[in-house]
């Protein structure tokens, strides 16, 4: 099979744009810029290899942007667009690729369909970019004029695509390009291709995959989101008994007790009851359904990556905007482990941990919560669907 590679570029300064934060790491209906795109191109499950392309003083900025995404090490970009992509696909060659598409990280909006159609549009082309044909009519300002523009005269629109990204090509036909071309002011991947006489074939692109380069942009992006988005929420509950052993864990953190969780995994009631939630929130059912107790496989397993997958899925289809998990015991105390517990579930979904509440109650002695004989987890998840 042909191994497909994704580049992300991110290493634009925003100047354009304004502000102390570059756009590409601005929030963006509860996630980042930079990080719905290279989710949208994760989500379709067909690229061997994503790289994002970065300003070396942006990394603190990209780590807390990708956290969570499992990503190789960025890139560090150039002077230039050209610059920063070459030096991506440079990075690329070990993994030789036999395809790869380009996409500006400042295009968040990209749907699964543009990318499909550029990538199979490689089938049996040798360049292929997302566009959109140009509806508007277009005039030629006369910039010799003094003052506000003048119109000079009106262009024919008929033949003229606005070109978007991504745009894929057969990877070591753009290496080769972008290696003739070092040095040049060319504006995209597609004129570095066609300058090397390379075919471009133009495939349909969407109106909402526009580039961010002002504040109502990404005012327009929020409302298209919001207005594309639909808002659920699961709920998941646990329980596990408490026998003789020397610690427990819970939401991701082992807290020394005098007795432990059992279990067919490692028992952690609060990731269990979190995983069911989220999976409750996209109707995927639950945690039995996808990690049986019968498979041996999961036979004192980390409930982090049963957590992960959860994300995933539901990653794969929008966004986590909050979770929330409540503990029920008497022992051990959850107090001195709450912010570990915020930071390690905030840590495996990829989210801020402002986004994570981990609270405890007891059941006032009653119960077997109360005679300690286990421990329970109800858990909530908030998720937006996308389009």
């Amino acid at each position: 099979m042909p191994r497909h590679a994704a580049v992300i570029v991110a290493a634009g300064t925003g100047e354009r744009f304004g502000g102390s934060l570059p756009k590409q790491y601005r929030p963006l209906a509860g996630s980042s810029v930079l990080r719905r795109s290279v989710e949208a191109f994760r989500a379709t499950g067909r690229f061997d290899d994503i790289v994002v392309v970065i300003r070396d003083e942006h990394r603190p900025l990209y780590e807390t942007a990708t956290a969570g995404l499992g990503l190789p090490d960025p890139v560090i970009g150039g002077a230039t667009r050209q610059d920063s992509v070459r030096a991506a696909l440079e990075w690329l060659a070990q993994r030789a690729p036999d395809l790869v598409l380009v996409h500006d990280a400042a295009r968040p909006l990209v749907d699964r369909a543009t990318i499909d159609r550029v990538l199979d549009a490689l089938a049996d082309a040798e360049a292929a970019i997302a566009a959109v044909p140009v509806v508007d009519t277009i005039k030629r300002a006369d910039d010799k004029q003094a003052g506000a523009p003048i119109a000079a005269g009106t262009v024919d629109r008929s033949g003229l695509w606005q070109a978007q990204t991504p745009q894929g090509f057969r990877f070591p036909a753009l290496l080769a390009a972008h290696r003739a071309a070092a040095g040049e002011a060319l504006t995209d991947d597609a004129a570095v291709a066609e300058r090397q006489g390379i075919a471009v074939r133009l495939v349909e692109g969407h109106v909402d995959n526009f580039k961010i380069t002002t504040e109502a942009d990404l005012t327009r992006a929020e409302r298209l989101l919001g207005g594309a988005a639909d808002i659920r929420t699961g709920t998941g509950f646990d329980v596990h008994r408490l026998i003789t052993g020397d610690a427990v864990i819970l939401c991701g953190i082992r807290i020394p007790h005098a007795a432990r969780l059992e279990g067919h995994s490692d028992a952690d009631v609060g990731l269990h009851a979190l995983t069911d939630a989220l999976l409750g929130a996209i109707g995927a059912g639950d945690i039995g359904q996808h990690f049986p107790p019968s498979d041996e496989r999961w036979r004192g397993a980390d409930s982090a990556a049963f957590l992960a997958h959860a994300a995933d899925l539901v990653r794969a289809r929008g966004t986590i905007l909050n979770v929330d998990v409540t503990l029920l015991c008497e022992r051990p105390k959850i107090g001195p482990h709450r912010t570990a517990m915020v930071t390690r579930i905030a840590e495996i979904l990829g989210i801020d941990a402002e986004r994570v509440s981990v609270k405890a109650t007891t059941t006032e002695r009653l119960g077997f919560t109360g005679r300690e004989e286990g421990i329970a987890a109800q858990a909530s998840a908030s998720v937006r669907i996308e389009r």
